[in-house]
């Protein structure tokens, strides 16, 4: 049949994984060429070479059934292949299979979905990489709520405890614009880790000392600065945006007091398509050359 030289030979020559590469000499009897010609038919072989490439593009999607919601980020290589049907129904099937499984972390998602990204990937002839999701399931007095900016330039899920009716529905889209448009890191200021507020701390009382300030007053200065952090990145403390005259924490306050209810935000997540991603740099004269010479 066939030895584990063999496997690593037709590895090396395809990019395939070990155990495709296994299963493709099982299927042609361990016939090196009728192998490799076993994985470019499956696209495996053809989704491999792309494995090296950046995919820092994509999209971010949302889906919503009764009080379950996921946020999906997907990458691809360019805009106009993120903004194709084919690979937005790819990203549409990710984001069902999350919200119908019990699905532990990226890395298990990955996995699950690791033939069908290969199949997308030599199907619409770039790389697509399943990056990250966010799963909620609101208690039966609660809601989950999504919002996608810019056709999934940035996606926001939210949960609001207290009411499950139409109004708090439309204070938690309130609440996921909020959080889309003014990038708040934290719920509130119980959230921010201690060594972040250190550290906060350290650069506010460096920049009050270059400033030449009076070594009694820094710490009430540090004080201060350290409140208009929190007012910057905890949600509940930012300035509304549709009324600049209510704090998040207010406006659901008022929202509370008309619904004769207590709303609560639990919990949020916001992702920023391809934030912390190396980006591609093309040199399009190059490309052509290589092409040329092929």
């Amino acid at each position: 049949m066939f030895t584990g030289n063999d496997v690593i030979a037709l590895r090396q020559k395809t990019g395939a994984g070990v155990l495709d590469c296994k299963k493709a000499l099982e299927e042609t009897n361990g016939d090196m060429e009728k192998a490799v010609d076993y994985l470019r038919e499956k696209g495996i072989a053809k989704a491999a070479k792309k494995a090296s490439r950046i995919a820092a593009e994509g999209i971010v999607a949302a889906k919503i059934e009764g009080n379950t919601g996921v946020l999906v980020e997907v990458n691809c290589e360019t805009d106009f292949v993120a903004n194709g049907d084919k690979y937005r129904d790819f990203v549409a099937g990710v984001a069902d299979y999350v919200l119908k499984n019990d699905v532990k972390d990226a890395d298990e998602l990955i996995e699950a979905k690791k033939n069908e990204t290969i199949e997308a990937t030599a199907t619409i002839g770039e790389k697509i990489a399943i990056r990250r999701f966010a799963k909620y399931t609101a208690s039966d007095n609660g809601i989950v709520e999504s919002y996608i900016h810019m056709g999934g330039k940035v996606g926001v899920l939210v949960e609001l405890e207290g009411c499950t009716c139409e109004k708090a529905h439309a204070a938690a889209h309130d609440i996921a614009l909020q959080i889309a448009a003014a990038k708040p890191l934290y719920l509130n200021a119980s959230e921010v880790p201690q060594e972040v507020l250190e550290h906060e701390k350290e650069i506010l009382k460096a920049q009050a000392l270059n400033e030449g300030k009076p070594a009694a007053i820094i710490d009430r200065m540090v004080e201060g600065r350290v409140k208009k952090y929190y007012d910057e990145f905890c949600l509940i403390n930012q300035l509304y945006i549709k009324d600049s005259s209510l704090t998040i924490e207010k406006y659901l306050a008022n929202e509370s007091k008309e619904m004769g209810k207590t709303l609560t935000i639990k919990r949020f997540t916001r992702f920023e398509m391809g934030e912390g991603l190396e980006k591609r740099n093309d040199d399009f004269a190059a490309e052509v050359e290589a092409q040329m010479k092929k």
